[in-house]
């Protein structure tokens, strides 16, 4: 029983990282934006989908990642160009609907361009299956957690130790006057689209090959990364990967010890009880915009 549980536990932290970089974009365009963007889930489709099909015709898996990944970043500036910097000035209620809308367009467009069926794309390395403590994980979990310490680790280092990452924290607390000195809020908020999309890309492409990619992929991800992000705070990167790491075990154990019923359900029990409880999330600051 013990053994079967912490197989449980290690599946959990796979699928938990892959929650936290869905997560880490939820937060990134909240940070600079306000703005929920609902498209998340699918910028991991469309790098899942563009690198599973430049693999199944020939390309190498990670130049098919550095591909898809770029693709999925320049849907994300398409997207943010066409549909949101015109609404901008609309209610948020508002540009929720519009993000809500390009989940269903880019779903429809997954569906358009590559169809129903699911395509495969091969590990990045070979080898015998992971033993940890007596548990087994497939070689590909170690990609995805090095792209989550990647990942993280390159979003502290800008946002606490570069200039630009002390702008754009500056423009976060206090909009009006970050404008007043010539803070490039626009700007800001292009490149966080940008830069979420990537990331989300970037989590679907290194979750296909343990899944498999598929058109409507981006519907469950973005569920359970909207979940990971609120669970961990919508303000807190350190939250968004704490997030995705406690979603991703407690489906993953609550599947295996009582049901698979309940590894979605238990999710959307999870976003009750802490907007209940603690609407900020684990790591979040109760703040009010300015």
């Amino acid at each position: 029983m013990m053994a079967s549980l912490w197989q449980y536990v290690l599946a959990g932290v796979v699928v938990g990282a892959i929650y936290a970089l869905i997560a880490a974009g939820f937060v990134l365009i909240y940070q600079v934006t306000g703005l929920i963007n609902f498209a998340q889930g699918e910028f991991a489709m469309i790098g899942a989908m563009t690198a599973a099909a430049l693999a199944t015709n020939g390309m190498r898996p990670l130049e098919a990642a550095a591909i898809a990944v770029a693709v999925a970043a320049l849907t994300g500036a398409v997207c943010y160009l066409l549909a949101i910097r015109p609404a901008r000035a609309a209610t948020g209620v508002t540009l929720i609907f519009i993000t809500l809308g390009l989940d269903v367009a880019l779903r429809g467009l997954g569906l358009f361009v590559w169809g129903t069926n699911p395509l495969s794309l091969n590990a990045f390395s070979s080898g015998a299956a992971i033993t940890v403590f007596g548990g087994v994980l497939p070689p590909q979990a170690l990609w995805v957690l090095l792209t989550d310490a990647i990942v993280f680790g390159a979003l502290y280092v800008f946002f606490r130790h570069t200039y630009a990452g002390t702008a754009v924290r500056a423009a976060v607390a206090n909009p009006p006057i970050a404008s007043t000195f010539g803070i490039p809020l626009r700007t800001f908020a292009f490149w966080s689209f940008v830069a979420a999309a990537a990331i989300g890309g970037l989590g679907g492409v290194v979750v296909a090959p343990i899944t498999s990619a598929t058109y409507d992929m981006g519907l469950t991800l973005g569920l359970a990364g909207f979940v990971a992000a609120v669970l961990g705070g919508l303000d807190s990167l350190p939250g968004a990967l704490v997030g995705g790491f406690v979603l991703g075990i407690v489906e993953k154990v609550a599947g295996g010890v009582l049901s698979t019923g309940w590894e979605e359900g238990v999710g959307f029990l999870i976003l009750v009880l802490v907007l209940v409880l603690r609407p900020q999330g684990l790591l979040g600051r109760s703040v009010r915009r300015a």
